[in-house]
């Protein structure tokens, strides 16, 4: 595929200006998200990866408390998903419905709404409780300022990066793209790109689901 869009690319010149750069900046971003190349990874060094918190990992779903936008049918198969896309990097995982937990392996690990412990964030894990919370005050709060802006990506994302920390990974990325990503450190400092200029306007650069690095490192820290 790669080859044949640099083919075509070069020889039918683009005749629309600011639409094929756009197509072009997100093919970049597109190979952001399957390639990790040499070198590549890098974190703020704000965590040390460390194993997932299991040899085999149990997820399911609570719907309790849970913005109407978001039924429960549409976050179980975002936590699903995520579970499942994790998984490549050797953690077998599984999602259960709520009604099963009670046979699920020991020690499920919990996605609810929850604003104590999501603490303001969109969503928070904890590792010693087992449970990743989400904060619906949180994405109201997206919906009024951006309601144009689908949420149901802002929450795939943000349960992929909350379950990156279960499956070991504690430190965020500086690479942009991937889902552990953090834009900045807060002190001045961006996360980066692989081509600074590309500039893909999207409301989220950051993958949905776990990118190619972000597997990666989950394999190393995982002995994989």
């Amino acid at each position: 595929m790669k080859f044949r869009f640099t083919a075509t690319w070069a020889i039918f010149p683009c005749l629309l200006g600011h639409a094929c750069i756009a197509m072009a900046l997100e093919s970049v971003r597109t190979q952001e998200i399957f390639e990790c190349q040499s070198g590549e990874i890098a974190t703020w060094n704000d965590g040390k990866d460390r194993p997932a918190i299991g040899a085999e990992l149990v997820f399911a779903y609570n719907p309790a408390n849970a913005p109407s936008r978001f039924p429960e049918s549409v976050v179980a198969q975002m936590v699903s998903r995520a579970a499942m896309a994790w998984s490549q990097c050797g953690v077998p995982s599984q999602t259960v419905h709520r009604s099963e937990t009670a046979s699920a392996a020991p020690g499920v690990i919990w996605v609810r709404w929850n604003e104590v412990e999501s603490r303001g964030n969109f969503g928070l894990a904890n590792l010693g409780q087992r449970t990743i919370s989400l904060s619906a005050k949180a994405f109201d709060l997206l919906n009024s300022r951006n309601p144009g802006h689908d949420a149901r990506e802002t929450l795939q994302m943000t349960i992929s990066h909350e379950m990156g920390h279960v499956f070991g990974l504690l430190a965020h990325s500086r690479r942009c793209v991937d889902v552990l990503s953090y834009y900045h450190d807060g002190k001045g400092q961006q996360c980066y790109k692989r081509y600074p200029q590309d500039t893909v306007r999207v409301t989220e650069y950051r993958h949905t689901l776990p990118t190619a690095c972000d597997i990666e490192r989950c394999r190393k820290a995982n002995g994989k």
